[in-house]
């Protein structure tokens, strides 16, 4: 009897767990064609909402290329496409309603993203391949275009697994998300403002084994710009990016700012193979932009060909803010605290380059140590204060390996010493 017992409660547990699996829907129930000509977008958006009414499931894109505007993804849903799966973005723009979005760190009007979420937990966007629509639609301004993919205040995010294509707007946009995950993304994109993923006031990020080649920033950490921006204070932080390949077309590989006035703090580069048509890697900031950058680390990085391995320029970059921090000193930038360790260079025009920093708010704390490899310069700094330099033992190089002016620190008589 016990036995029995025992055998009807396994049974009973079972029937509930499978009772509350959540549902998997085939949009192709729903209407759509997936035949690349007949727009999907209703037939995708029932399967979604049906998701959301069932508290949660898999929306499923088998093969094909469904033409759509934009779509919404709810809570505890995944967006999971085939294989051989496609999302092509229409080209007409009012299939893509005017929203409130955050572009290049103000709030404006922007058209809702082709794939868009917001205030939702538990969003999944897995597998297949994302098209933009077709220009003009990613060199509209004003108000913006559509970006592929814009997640706004979500929690728990995973986007793993595909593939995407798009010119001249960003790819993928997280905006006040915690717990926001990019892994084996393929992203691909052409032509300026073509950034490929734009973190932007988000806490726990982590980005790993993706291919990124754009045509402006491969990664770009921001949070907002102006006073505005620094008093709402939330700061992108606690981000790691690791065993990626990056390289921007156009600017860098990974850059952190210029819209920064929220704060950026606690990010680790690990792993990753980088270059860029300007920077590698570019720290940027101007007057008005206030804010912070702190605790940053770079360590077993390859820089391949690139005309600068790290660019620093505190002064001029980026759009001045409409309500622009003001003071003498809080108008800079508070940067501190960055370290690169065991990078390996090939063929790099300059080594750093970080001579554009305010004298009113010098960066403090400034380490490279481990470097090796091929460059044609090496590294000029101005207006830093505890500045770290040891095992530098780069070949190639023509005129000083270092040169600073108002410079304190260590390791500038002989920064190849251990």
């Amino acid at each position: 009897m016990k036995k029995l017992f025992a055998i009807a409660v396994a049974l009973n547990v079972a029937a509930a767990v499978f009772a509350a699996e959540k549902p998997v829907l085939n949009v192709l129930d729903f209407g759509a064609k997936g035949d690349g000509v007949t727009k999907d977008t209703v037939a995708i958006q029932k399967a979604l909402d049906a998701a959301v009414a069932a508290d949660g499931g898999t929306v499923m894109l088998p093969e094909g290329v469904f033409l759509t505007g934009s779509l919404v993804i709810g809570a505890n849903t995944t967006l999971q496409l085939a294989p051989r799966a496609n999302i092509l973005g229409s080209a007409d723009i009012a299939d893509y309603p005017v929203i409130n979005v955050r572009w290049e760190g103000e709030f404006r009007e922007g058209h809702r993203a082709l794939l868009s979420a917001s205030n939702a937990a538990n969003v999944t966007i897995t597998g297949g391949a994302i098209f933009g629509p077709p220009l003009p639609l990613g060199k509209l301004r004003n108000p913006r275009g559509p970006v592929l993919i814009e997640l706004t205040g979500c929690t728990n995010t995973l986007l793993e697994n595909f593939t995407t294509q798009y010119q001249q707007l960003w790819s993928i946009h997280p905006l006040f998300c915690n717990n926001f995950t990019a892994r084996n993304l393929t992203i691909r994109t052409v032509n300026s403002n073509g950034d490929g993923i734009d973190v932007d006031s988000c806490n726990g990020v982590l980005i790993e084994k993706c291919d990124i080649n754009t045509g402006d920033d491969a990664i770009a950490i921001k949070s907002g710009r102006g006073l505005a921006a620094q008093n709402l204070d939330r700061p992108t932080e606690n981000v790691v990016i690791r065993d990626c390949r990056l390289h921007g077309s156009i600017f860098a590989g990974l850059a952190l700012g210029s819209e920064m006035s929220g704060g950026i703090r606690n990010v680790k580069v690990q792993s990753c193979i980088i270059s860029g048509r300007q920077n590698a890697i570019y720290i940027k900031s101007r007057d008005g932009r206030g804010g912070y950058m702190e605790n940053v680390s770079c360590e077993n990085i390859t820089i391949l060909k690139s005309p600068t391995f790290i660019g620093i320029d505190l002064l001029r970059k980026g759009i001045q803010a409409s309500d622009p921090v003001a003071g003498d000193v809080e108008k800079w930038s508070r940067v501190q605290n960055f370290t690169f360790k065991n990078i390996r260079v090939q063929d790099v025009a300059e080594l750093l380059n970080g001579t554009n920093i305010p004298a009113a708010r010098p960066l403090d704390g400034l380490t490279l140590t481990d470097i090796s490899g091929t460059c044609a310069r090496g590294i000029s700094l101005a207006n830093m204060t505890n500045v770290y330099l040891s095992k530098i033992r780069v070949t190639g190089y023509s005129g000083e390996l270092v040169s600073s002016n108002n410079v304190q620190g260590k390791g500038f008589d002989d920064p190849a010493a251990k």
